[in-house]
């Protein structure tokens, strides 16, 4: 067994460190041509006609934001289950955020908790909609749409767990990140997403208009002309630049990144097995129509409340398995000024666990962990 069994874990092998090593070689270090390949690879991979690589999953979307001109006073409608990045980054742009409750089996906010949230604060119009795929699964990608035409809204889709997950509609098949029924998708390449770039992100989008805005915006507003010395600024930008470097690692990675869900899957099939027919745990079932890329492993810890759940969870430590929760719902930190409605959020965060899942988590720890947590009930 391994001394310590973390949640998450990059997976770097040789061909990881080669690329690196190649590219500390080539003349160009940052804005070289691997970043473009990366891009395009990207873009290959999701079917979106445009990508545009940056520093951190937090840039995606803040560059996202700044793209579609998001400002004082806009309204903003997100989940009350997501990471902090996307309320923090409203925030600054002076938003006005609406937190809507989510599906408690999930975490994740569905069309009927947005319909719920503007009757509950009579919001007739909205600017922004930003979904949360938490976990991997792409769940209602397409029924927001709906929302879309219904409120003239933009939707982005924080999709920084769900890179390599797909979802059927009407029949076809639609990788997240092809903004087949959104305007911009975001994502993560921290260590424990889908593959890593040690930290990075990317933006996709078919719009020509955003991405044109989203070249510029990534590089401190400036426009450069074909002569390099002469440039203007034409937007309050910053460097969100992804280095070649690190597109190098990126490029690597997303060779395997079927390899690594595929894993994944796996792992994630055990835990069903094991789970199914407990008392005390239960794994969440989901649509079969949604291919998830399987970043998280959620279990239910049925009837649970928050001081329960630390007894369990000082356990597992002594056991030197280290979980998650994702996450602790935006309203419960101390920056939250706004409104949102949390029953289901609540019961997310008291009864739900996020237990290790990586690529390289070996079956004897996997077992492990399942003996560890069905003792401590037994016991």
């Amino acid at each position: 067994m391994s001394s310590v069994i973390p949640y998450g874990r990059q997976y770097i092998d040789s061909e990881d460190i080669r690329a690196v090593s190649r590219a500390l070689k080539q003349e160009k270090l940052t804005t070289g041509p691997l970043v473009e390949k990366f891009e395009k690879k990207i873009s290959s991979f999701t079917d979106a006609k445009y990508t545009i690589a940056c520093n951190s999953g937090t840039s995606a979307l803040y560059l996202a934001f700044q793209s579609i001109g998001l400002s004082k006073n806009d309204i903003v409608i997100m989940p009350s289950i997501t990471f902090v990045s996307s309320y923090t980054i409203s925030k600054i742009f002076r938003a006005k955020v609406y937190l809507a409750d989510v599906d408690p089996q999930t975490g994740q906010m569905t069309p009927n908790d947005v319909i719920n949230c503007c009757k509950k604060f009579k919001i007739k119009k909205f600017r922004l909609l930003v979904l949360m795929y938490n976990g991997g699964y792409p769940l209602n990608a397409d029924k927001f749409k709906k929302l879309k035409r219904k409120y003239n809204c933009t939707i982005i889709e924080d999709a920084c767990h769900a890179l390599g997950a797909s979802y059927k509609s009407k029949n076809k098949t639609h990788k997240i990140g092809s903004c087949k029924h959104s305007d911009i998708s975001t994502f993560s390449f921290h260590p424990i997403k889908s593959i890593t770039t040690c930290e990075g992100g990317a933006i996709t989008t078919n719009s020509k208009k955003i991405f044109d805005k989203l070249i510029t915006l990534r590089s401190i507003g400036m426009k450069r002309t074909k002569k390099h010395w002469v440039y203007n600024v034409n937007e309050l930008g910053l460097n969100f630049r992804l280095s070649d470097i690190q597109c190098a690692l990126g490029i690597s990675q997303l060779n395997k990144l079927k390899v690594f869900i595929n894993k994944r899957k796996v792992i994630s099939k055990l835990y069903d097995r094991n789970f199914k027919a407990d008392k005390n745990i239960s794994s969440v079932e989901y649509d079969k129509n949604i291919n998830s890329s399987f970043h998280l492993y959620f279990i239910k810890l049925n009837k649970f409340n928050l001081k329960k759940k630390d007894k369990l969870l000082k356990y597992l430590l002594k056991k030197k398995i280290y979980f998650q929760y994702h996450y602790i719902p935006i309203y419960k930190f101390k920056i939250f000024k706004g409104k949102y409605i949390g029953k289901n959020a609540e019961n997310f965060y008291n009864n739900t666990l996020s237990i290790p899942i990586y690529y390289s988590l070996s079956k004897s720890d996997q077992n492990f962990i399942i003996r560890s947590l069905k003792s401590y009930f037994t016991k």
